[in-house]
């Protein structure tokens, strides 16, 4: 199978409602995509492929398909007002931690589990590492140590346009980062989730000669969760395409801007 027909088809799993609303400070608001030109698609549909297809490739294999307790809730849309609920009581390093065990708490570690999966982070070895041990349950880090090592080898880092610390060339920043837009559980025990998170998000180089432009790019993350030594973890993951809206006619920011935004605006801590 080609890399794009992993691509169009989603990837499986390693190892194995409602809808929700982000607590974001004010001002919040996903950027439109910018309208893409024809040369510079090939380019950046490639690099997003790639990235995709890396995941994937660590993401084969595994026992992802263990028994689940059979209470399964199926919801439809309902409506994203908020809950009042605490979403999360502290953090893992860089990442949130300390989940309510609630459906809720599972949608907010999905939601930020998907954040920290598919970040620049992820292509930096030694942050990979420790990322891995903060998100999946303890059976599974030997053996995603290993998967996302080949996955991001030095043969995918140069196509990237990173070394082999995962770090871009002077005067150029790297950028894969993800919001999501939205969760919700598609089942629901007392030790097991499965949660989909609706993302968008942002990758590519920026920078002046960039072969790699900054893009936009639409997903649907799944990942099973599994309530381990008090907080909810990821027992195994996989994504596809979209939903994905209509690109707006707006016109895209230049490599200046897109570096200054990624250095200058934070992250957030996303909930129900």
């Amino acid at each position: 199978m080609s890399l794009g027909d992993e691509r169009e088809h989603g990837y499986d799993s390693v190892g194995g409602a409602g809808t929700t609303r982000t607590r974001l400070p004010e001002g919040e608001g996903t950027r439109p995509p910018a309208a893409r030109m024809s040369r510079s698609v090939v380019t950046v549909v490639g690099v997003v492929v790639l990235l995709i297809a890396a995941i994937a490739f660590a993401n084969q294999g595994g026992g992802g398909d263990s028994d689940s307790p059979s209470t399964d809730k199926k919801a439809g849309a309902n409506p994203t007002a908020p809950t009042g609920s605490k979403p999360v009581t502290g953090k893992n390093g860089s990442i949130p931690s300390g989940y309510p065990k609630s459906d809720q708490g599972a949608q907010s570690a999905g939601a930020n589990y998907a954040v920290a999966l598919v970040s620049s982070d992820i292509l930096k070895p030694e942050r990979r590492h420790e990322i891995v041990r903060q998100v999946f349950v303890p059976s599974q880090v030997n053996a995603l140590d290993a998967k996302f090592d080949t996955a991001y080898d030095k043969q995918f880092l140069d196509k990237v346009g990173l070394d082999a610390n995962g770090n871009a060339a002077h005067g150029m920043t790297y950028v894969s980062r993800t919001a999501p837009v939205g969760t919700k559980t598609t089942q629901y025990a007392d030790n097991s989730a499965t949660v989909e998170v609706w993302c968008t998000g942002v990758f590519g180089t920026a920078g002046v000669g960039s072969t790699n432009p900054v893009t936009n790019d639409w997903f649907t993350m799944t990942l099973k969760l599994q309530w381990v030594s008090g907080d909810w973890k990821v027992e195994s993951f996989s994504q596809k395409e979209g939903p994905a809206p209509v690109n707006a006619d707006r016109t895209a920011s230049n490599a200046d801007e897109i570096a200054k935004a990624v250095e200058q605006f934070g992250g957030f801590t996303y909930a129900r």
